[in-house]
């Protein structure tokens, strides 16, 4: 079965495409079970004073649920469409997200780590934003972004956690060994019964590898962590990108099985490799 549970639209404003042309697309290459997968509006900051085309507006959410489920009914013979959101964690703010999420019905939601250091105000995945390293110590911050992670998993908003080493996108290199702290995060994403997509967009960035990395996957298969498949799809285009890679890589791991998502339930399906 082709999935692929990351994607993105016009509405978060740094994104290209409707929700009609992703599905339309996905049609075409043949995906049978797509979700649909925007970012969750922004509460923490206001996003026009802050960076603008971060997330979508709150007056948007309604209508972007309304077209998902008005798609997943007229497209129901051609494309199994599930319907998501990807929510940013923040910390202090977990009942705010808890009140986004309970007003609409979910067949998932990817818990993120976007933002992290003061006032949750750092969007470690903005490149707008590279200049916030600047005096940093890295091993800092990729401390501080595992802690996020970890709570992210212990809040129980979420159904699997997205590019779980985002940290690296931009190829800020910690000198120190970083994989205590990732195991420490994957275990606690284990012990809340979650699962990590594997987000093919890092090969595209200055990381140049999946999230998770193939140690991270490694120790994803030993401890029993559910894998699912995601683009992070931010342009029809870009739709199962790199998906050949991910699909060797799990082979090589020893993954044999992929998550799939519906009202907030996980069904596990057999992964067959080319």
């Amino acid at each position: 079965m082709k999935i692929d549970y990351h994607t993105h639209h016009q509405r978060c404003g740094h994104a290209v495409g409707t929700l009609r042309e992703y599905v339309e697309k996905a049609i075409e290459l043949g995906i049978e079970q797509l979700g649909l997968s925007d970012h969750m509006p922004l509460f923490h900051i206001d996003p026009q004073q802050y960076l603008p085309e971060v997330a979508m507006s709150r007056s948007e959410l309604a209508n972007y649920v309304e077209e998902c489920y008005n798609l997943k009914r007229e497209y129901t013979r051609q494309i199994d469409i599930r319907v998501g959101l990807e929510a940013d964690y923040i910390e202090g703010h977990e009942r705010e997200i808890e009140r986004i999420l309970g007003d609409f019905e979910w067949d998932y939601v990817i818990g993120s780590v976007h933002f992290i250091g003061h006032n949750s105000e750092w969007d470690i995945t903005d490149y707008r934003m590279i200049h916030l390293w600047q005096g940093k110590d890295v091993a800092d911050v990729y401390r501080h972004y595992y802690d996020k992670v970890k709570k992210a998993a212990s809040c129980g908003l979420f159904d699997f956690i997205g590019h779980v080493d985002a940290i690296k996108r931009f190829g800020f290199q910690c000198t120190q060994n970083t994989f205590e702290w990732e195991k420490e995060a994957l275990d606690v994403i284990r012990k809340n019964d979650l699962a990590v997509e594997l987000n093919t967009a890092g090969w595209a960035a200055k990381a140049a590898e999946q999230y998770p990395s193939q140690r991270m996957l490694h120790y994803c298969r030993e401890i029993g962590i559910p894998i699912t498949l995601g683009s992070d799809a931010h342009q029809p285009g870009h739709l199962m990108r790199d998906f050949d890679k991910a699909l060797q890589m799990l082979k090589q791991v020893g993954i044999h099985q992929l998550a799939t998502f519906s009202q907030r339930g996980r069904f596990m399906i057999n992964t067959v490799y080319n």
